[in-house]
């Protein structure tokens, strides 16, 4: 009879953050509530607090240092480094370490830190509970951060920094709306429990309910709902394919709160060099994962040569379609290398140079264009490959 696998030790520190104090919150928070009640005053202070946390990790811990997706000022660093800490999900550089590591071994099961592929509690909260060899530190994926000033201070001052901002501002908090008790309970314990939860389900939740528009290649999803808890990151399967984005919900409507402070800053100076993926990359990813599909009902529908011929004319217009996006971005890079050469010539230039840009984004438009027409038709040929075949064929 085989042996029981041994499960790695608990870690007594993470055990009683993520166990302990969400069974404190259930039972202290409605006790108090009930016997001396909270002020209005306490509540939107609370709701303050979670998301200036959740945006630091969003904005910052993730966006900004997991994944470069922009620059930020200094000023904007340092606040993202403190109200991050007050988070508690560990620092800059551990965090940041973990999820690129995450990225690079999505669903890897021995590499990856909190692999959905171990299961919806391992995902969520289980993998920071034990000493998993998968959650093991390795900061060789982190130079860069290892360099930095602000993410290092943090690192080393963590355990300082967190617990004032967890325990000492609230505590100052409590003192100046005059209910210490009643504050610390709600500033500082529901919050940060709820900030965690919402947080790790990311991790968890995002992996395993959803919507996979851009790949299916790994378990991310995409979800409005989980958005709108997570300050915009529900958008995990674009995130996933196109991680440097610093959007998670590219278009207007998807609820990205991170998105629109990340831009706020922009407009203030405080960020620049924002990265943001070309819309022909996006709907060739689309198009990609429709054509994956519409191939797999085909199989299915053995015999219907019409749709096959259909579907197969459809991927000839795709290939050649990146084709010419790829040739274009050629050309594109070409003439800025050429312009970096002698002044003279590129002051000569400049007009000519201006038309041929005007003209070279005026055709990746209609490229764009030419996708996005294509995405409906696929995804009418989807939908008849779908529907149910008549009675007696």
């Amino acid at each position: 009879m085989p042996e029981k696998a041994v499960k790695p030790a608990l870690i007594p520190v993470n055990t009683v953050i993520f166990v302990g104090f969400p069974l404190l919150a259930l039972i202290l928070v409605p006790l108090w509530g009930f016997y001396q009640g909270f002020s209005a005053a306490q509540w939107v202070w609370a709701l303050v607090f979670l998301y200036l946390n959740g945006l630091s990790i969003t904005g910052g811990y993730h966006r900004l240092w997991a994944h470069k997706a922009y620059e930020a000022h200094p000023a904007l660093r340092w606040f993202f480094a403190l109200w991050g800490a007050g988070a508690l999900q560990n620092s800059i550089l551990i965090w940041a370490s973990d999820h690129r590591r995450h990225h690079r071994h999505v669903d890897d099961n021995e590499q990856d830190p909190y692999s959905a592929g171990r299961g919806l509690w391992f995902s969520h909260m289980g993998w920071m509970l034990r000493n998993y060899p998968s959650g093991e530190n390795d900061f060789s994926n982190a130079r860069d951060l290892e360099r930095d000033p602000i993410v290092m201070w943090q690192h080393r001052h963590y355990v300082a920094v967190t617990t004032f901002m967890n325990l000492g501002l609230p505590l100052l908090l409590g003192l100046a709306l005059g209910d210490v008790i009643g504050t610390l309970l709600l500033v500082g314990l529901l919050r940060l429990v709820v900030n965690h939860h919402v947080t790790f389900f990311i991790n968890s939740l995002a992996h395993f309910w959803g919507s996979r528009p851009y790949t299916e290649s790994n378990s991310a999803r995409d979800n409005g709902f989980l958005a709108f808890l997570t300050y915009g990151e529900g958008y995990h399967n674009y995130h996933h394919i196109f991680q440097n984005d610093y959007r998670n919900g590219i278009r207007w409507w998807q609820w990205d709160p991170t998105k629109w402070m990340i831009r706020l800053c922009a407009t203030l100076g405080l960020a620049n060099n924002l990265v943001k993926v070309p819309d022909f990359r996006i709907q060739r990813a689309l198009l990609d994962t429709q054509f994956a599909r519409a191939r797999r009902e085909l199989e299915a529908k053995a015999g219907d040569e019409t749709l096959r011929e259909l579907l197969e004319r459809e991927y000839q217009l795709f290939t050649e379609s990146v084709n010419q996006w790829r040739a274009l971005q050629s050309e594109r890079y070409e003439r800025k290398v050429a312009g970096i050469g002698d002044a003279l010539e590129a002051r000569r230039l400049q007009m000519l140079d201006k038309w041929e840009h005007a003209t070279l984004r005026s055709r990746l438009r209609e490229l764009e264009y030419a996708l996005k027409n294509q995405r409906k038709r696929l995804g009418m040929l989807l939908q008849q490959l779908q529907m149910p075949s008549p009675a007696g064929v």
